[in-house]
């Protein structure tokens, strides 16, 4: 019998069983008073994983759709934006911006590297005068696997344009690394479902500042479907402007139940632990990370080069036809030059080792030479006697 393929990418992400469960129900209406007590559970939940006081907005869209939302609320035709881009997913901010009219300015640095603060606060510095209405920024670049230091980025921000709106994607990066809105002084982030949330694709979430709100005030062309003020009144009354993606949002309201029994510092730990193994045990196999730098490796998705003589489709086809599992390849002009493992939401070490031990058959089998066992080795010792689990695995493996 054929098992379900195992999901080693960055996206969608493998679902807890219970999550799985609450989504097949029979269906639900979405005004129904049980729907309501869904949402009024949901909100708060959503405000604990942003780790902010303020209102989270839940649209049934992907990540890009709460991206645009970001900007088209908050910005007016003809305003300047600053766009900090290390990818294709940091130059999508760039891309929006541009069909929203503002004026866009890119600082790029090379794929695999992150911004510096040090590069920032010259860059900024020589523009004190330059009037941006805000600052694009992404935390984990999922084309790379790099993760940037968004709260030492935001502090040199501030130094020079104290007012500016922070704008962040934390679509891979929420639910696997620190993260705090409020704290950090971020004005708007946004994240995705099928990320850390342990969902299907379907979701987004936009968490914000009172900064924001504010700006939203004085925006010209909010739009109609995601305008911040229409879900505003929604969620105040525990419902939603627009017919949402009830099974999902059922499905929502488990998961991050599941992220509250495990706990933040826990999540944080085990996303790391599971980057550290997965590095180590590619290294082990004669594999180059692509992210040079283990302090920029983001707790999400590890990529690397294949072997030289070796196709990534042909590691990719042999690990899915073999052992049913999918790893991502590049994207854009790295497609066809690297490859990603996730390493995100619902995975534990087990997932990880699974991956690794299958990896170097197939390496093995395309004529790689690997020391036996390398991998899953390193991977062990990289571990450091730190064994994770999910609290749905917990939960089987104590039954």
């Amino acid at each position: 019998m054929k098992k379900a393929d195992l999901l080693m990418i960055p996206g969608p992400t493998p679902l807890p069983e219970p999550v799985r469960e609450v989504m097949g129900r029979p269906a639900i209406g979405h005004r129904s008073a049980e729907f309501k007590e869904v949402l009024k559970r949901v909100f708060p939940k959503l405000q604990w994983i942003f780790g902010s006081k303020n209102q989270v907005f839940l649209y049934t869209a992907s990540g890009t759709g709460a991206m645009e939302a970001s900007m088209s609320n908050t910005l007016n035709p003809g305003d300047r934006v600053l766009a900090l881009v290390n990818g294709v997913f940091s130059h999508r901010w760039a891309e929006i911006a541009k069909t929203l009219g503002l004026q866009v300015e890119t600082l790029d640095v090379p794929h695999g590297e992150a911004h510096t603060p040090a590069m920032l606060q010259e860059y900024l510095e020589a523009r004190k005068e330059t009037d941006y209405k805000a600052v694009l920024l992404n935390h984990s670049e999922t084309y790379t696997g790099v993760l940037s230091p968004i709260r030492q980025l935001v502090s040199v921000i501030r130094q020079t344009h104290p007012q500016t709106l922070i704008i962040l994607d934390a679509i891979t990066s929420l639910g696997a690394t620190e993260f705090s809105l409020d704290e950090w002084d971020i004005d708007v982030a946004v994240s995705g479902s099928q990320k850390g949330f342990m969902l299907p694709p379907g979701l987004s979430f936009l968490a914000l500042s009172e900064r924001a709100w504010q700006a939203h005030q004085h925006c010209q062309q909010p739009g109609y479907y995601f305008n911040f003020t229409r879900y505003q009144k929604a969620q105040l009354e525990n419902t939603t402007p627009y017919t949402p993606a009830t099974p999902q949002i059922l499905g929502l309201d488990v998961a991050l139940t599941l992220m509250q029994e495990e706990g933040l510092e826990a999540i944080i730990r085990r996303h790391q632990t599971l980057s550290r193994m997965t590095r180590a045990g590619v290294k082990a196999m004669g594999l180059e990370p692509f992210v040079r730098e283990d302090a920029l490796a983001s707790p999400s998705v590890t990529s690397f080069l294949p072997p030289a003589g070796i196709s990534v489709d042909a590691v990719r086809s042999g690990l899915k036809k073999r052992f049913g599992i999918v790893i991502a390849d590049g994207q854009k002009e790295l497609k066809g030059k690297i490859m990603r493992i996730g390493h995100l939401g619902h995975v534990s070490e087990r997932e990880v080792l699974t991956t690794l031990s299958a990896l170097e058959a197939v390496l093995t089998e395309l004529g790689h030479a690997v020391p036996t066992g390398a991998g899953v080795a390193a991977a062990i010792e990289a571990s450091q006697n730190t064994h994770t689990q999910t609290p749905a695995q917990k939960a089987v493996s104590h039954a």
